[in-house]
């Protein structure tokens, strides 16, 4: 099958076979078709779309275009995916977390990019942590310690990696079969049992509206059941920040204090407990979401959640007393400066890209993938919505290389809030949850 029949296939809005698919995606990892190829095909999947089994098939094609991991393990092999955000520092606390409760999670994370931070990132500011290990190495900590949380390798699904670079420049990232099939294809390439996926809405988020959110969220978990990886989803509310910390080293210290119990957000705690819960359950580590947050919650407060983080750490070759002495290791920046408001006011609603953004100005992320990061820099006591501020609490403090450079950020900070004179009705963080079932195989 010649490449060019495909795309016209589905350029005329005809179903593609498991056979086209297949055949393409064989073509995109050996080099057979062309960049102008590829995307061609995915601005003719942008157009005309994919049905679940289409969207299934390339999943699983792009899935088998590299390395795929086996486990053997005496637990289930569960992790989560978040569809990005700011502030959002939930995997540091999720998979140590539902390691302790008897999961064992191989988590390949992703760098930051645009204004949204990169877990990935943030282990690189730990001094010694190796992001980027060798299979060996990423199999021995997960089954030793039940948690390790790397980078994406060039192994796991090359043929995503050429695909999504070239929907990168073609205008044609937003199609819900390609997001999901680029989504699934990595993770399930990492050889899980069951998945979790935090989509998140707002004006932080990728889909703003939590319609679209919605629909990405089904078409994962659909696709994802019928690639046989049972999935679960979240929809998770992106309209502020999600922590009161954007920033890598900063967003590092922040973990280690909630899992510590020296600072749990409500609103960070929800959603940590809400994913790390459907983790459970959908692993089959507990019977109800009740039965998960009470397991859950005896690992915060007996310290294992946050020994297994230490112990990741080191075995990661961190340092050891990470978690006891924080800032005896990780970087801080000389300038901070508070960022007081124009006004006394309550915080009616924040412009959650703009924060993000104001942490990119800072040198703490990236607009292109060669981009060098700044670890020590970003934004603390970020003030969210509903909070009075004032001349006794600023919007946030900025954390800076120099004073010019925290100037700058400080008035993308100050732009990006809006004051009111009432309290908003925010809602709650976790919105709404859809489960995918996979399909019975027949006798």
């Amino acid at each position: 099958m010649l490449p060019q029949e495909i795309i016209r296939s589905k350029r005329d809005g005809k179903r593609l076979t498991d056979a086209e698919i297949e055949t393409f995606v064989a073509g995109l990892t050996s080099g057979a078709v062309a960049d102008a190829q590829a995307g061609a095909f995915a601005m003719a999947v942008y157009l005309r779309g994919m049905d679940v089994g289409e969207a299934v098939a390339l999943t699983r094609a792009m899935t088998a275009s590299g390395t795929r991991l086996r486990w053997d393990l005496p637990g289930p092999v569960v992790d989560k995916h978040s569809t990005g955000g700011v502030g959002d520092t939930v995997s540091l606390m999720l998979g140590p977390m539902v390691a302790a409760c008897g999961g064992f999670v191989p988590m390949i994370s992703g760098r930051g990019l645009g204004h949204t931070g990169g877990t990935y990132d943030k282990f690189e500011s730990i001094p010694g942590y190796v992001a980027t290990p060798t299979m060996a190495a990423f199999r021995r900590v997960v089954a030793k310690v039940g948690v390790s949380i790397i980078g994406q390798t060039a192994d796991l699904a090359p043929a995503d990696k050429r695909l999504y670079g070239v929907r990168d420049v073609t205008a044609t990232v937003e199609s819900i079969p390609l997001i999901t099939a680029s989504i699934l294809s990595k993770k399930l390439a990492a050889g899980l049992d069951a998945l979790v996926m935090d989509v998140k809405f707002g004006n932080g988020a990728f889909m703003a509206s939590i319609d679209d959110a919605r629909a990405l969220a089904e078409s994962i978990t659909s696709v994802a059941a019928g690639a046989g990886t049972p999935t679960h989803a979240l929809l998770t509310d992106m309209d502020q920040p999600l922590a009161s910390v954007a920033g890598n080293a900063l967003e590092v210290a922040y973990a280690i204090e909630y899992l510590t119990g020296a600072r749990r957000e409500p609103r960070m705690h929800e959603v940590v407990m809400a994913l790390c819960a459907e983790m459970l359950v959908v692993g089959g580590l507990a019977r109800s979401v009740d039965a998960a947050r009470t397991r859950l919650q005896r690992a915060l407060d007996s310290g294992d959640a946050a020994e297994r983080f230490g112990r990741m750490v080191k075995a990661m070759g961190g340092p050891g007393d990470l978690v006891s002495r924080p800032w005896a290791h990780l970087e801080r920046a000389p300038v901070t400066q508070a960022v007081m408001p124009a006004r006394r006011g309550s915080v009616a609603a924040v412009d959650t890209r703009s924060v993000g953004l104001a942490v990119v100005v800072l040198g703490g992320g990236r607009t292109r993938p060669q981009d060098d990061v700044d670890h020590a820099v970003g934004l603390t006591d970020l003030a969210g919505v509903g909070d009075r501020v004032g001349d006794d609490r600023p919007l946030c403090v900025v954390h800076a290389r120099s004073e010019a450079a925290a100037a700058e950020a400080a008035e993308r900070v100050r732009a990006a809030y809006r004051l009111g004179r009432s309290v908003p009705d925010i809602g709650a963080p976790v919105r709404d949850r859809i489960v995918g079932r996979v399909p019975r195989r027949r006798s």
